[in-house]
C-alpha cells in the first residue's frame, strides 16, 4: 500500500472542506430544508376549525401564517392545546413577545 505524501493529503483534505462548507451554504441558501411547503386547502380547512368561534378575519390570517410556517401543524380545535404543535405555541410577536398564532 502507498502512502500519500504529506501535501497530497493536505491538498485532498483541504478540498473535502471546501466541498462541505459549500454544501452548508447550500442547505442555508434553500431554506434550512426543515419545512415542507404545505397546500392551502390543509391550512384552510385546519384554521377554519381552530378559527370557528373567533372572528374569522383577524384569525383566520394568523391561522395560515403559523400553520405554513410549522409544516401544517395547527392545535385540533378552538379549545384545543396549543402544545399539539410546539411550534405553533412557541411563535410570538418580535415586538411585544406575545404569541403571535390564535
Amino acid at each position: 500500500m502507498r502512502v500519500l505524501p504529506l501535501r497530497a493529503t493536505t491538498a485532498l483534505l483541504a478540498t473535502l472542506l471546501v466541498a462541505a462548507s459549500f454544501q452548508d451554504l447550500t442547505v442555508a441558501a434553500d431554506g434550512g430544508g426543515g419545512v415542507v411547503p404545505v397546500p392551502d386547502s390543509v391550512c384552510d380547512a385546519k384554521c377554519q376549525k381552530r378559527c370557528s368561534l373567533k372572528l374569522a378575519g383577524r384569525c383566520m390570517g394568523l391561522c395560515k401564517m403559523c400553520c405554513h410556517d410549522c409544516g401544517g401543524c395547527v392545535p385540533s380545535g378552538p379549545y384545543a392545546s396549543k402544545d399539539e404543535c410546539p411550534c405553533y405555541r412557541d411563535m410570538v410577536s418580535p415586538k411585544s413577545r406575545r404569541p403571535k398564532c390564535p
